[in-house]
């Protein structure tokens, strides 16, 4: 538990050592996957005053969801379409690498208190973008961070045109008439 605690705080650090070990690790991928529930139950009770319990579920439910998608574009966008020359990555490197990157969204935990839950999302999103391209310029060997930069930007307009049309097919959204 101890191991598990201290490679949280130091991807929360942005320690580039701990994206390496995780990146090499084939066993932390439980780990990831238990940063990704733990960051989104604490974005839950964050917003619970909007969301109420249901949103808690529903939130942990597409976090997971959200996270392989995101791996996999990731890994698809930085092998086939932006590799470097030295670019060698598995799927399973994305996955625990950009688990890893979601350890500062547990401050989002800090939104239940009255008055701070958008500058709270706002920090731990911006904190939490900044550690997902660390994630990915180390799980994909880059020596440039645009680079990376790049790749999760075409990763996030991707995601986001697949879950908006998700969205709308599901009946989440309605066409005005």
């Amino acid at each position: 538990m101890t191991s598990f605690l201290n490679r949280m705080l130091r991807a929360a650090k942005l320690d580039v050592n701990l994206y390496e070990e995780v990146e090499a690790d084939t066993g932390a991928m439980r780990q990831a996957m238990g940063v990704v529930v733990l960051s989104s139950i604490a974005a839950g009770i964050g917003s619970i005053a909007t969301g109420g319990l249901d949103g808690i579920l529903m939130g942990t439910i597409a976090a997971l969801i959200g996270w392989y998608v995101w791996a996999f574009l990731t890994y698809y966008i930085g092998t086939k379409f932006l590799p470097e020359p030295q670019t060698r990555a598995d799927l399973g490197e994305l996955l625990r690498t950009i688990g890893f990157s979601s350890s500062p969204g547990l401050i989002r935990v800090l939104g239940i208190i009255p008055g701070l839950g958008g500058v709270v999302f706002l920090v731990a999103s911006i904190w939490m973008l900044v550690a997902m391209v660390i994630a990915v310029r180390q799980a994909l060997d880059y020596e440039s961070t645009l680079r990376a930069v790049g790749v999760c930007v075409i990763g996030w307009i991707i995601q986001t045109l697949i879950f908006a049309l998700l969205f709308f097919i599901l009946g989440g959204a309605e066409i005005p008439v």
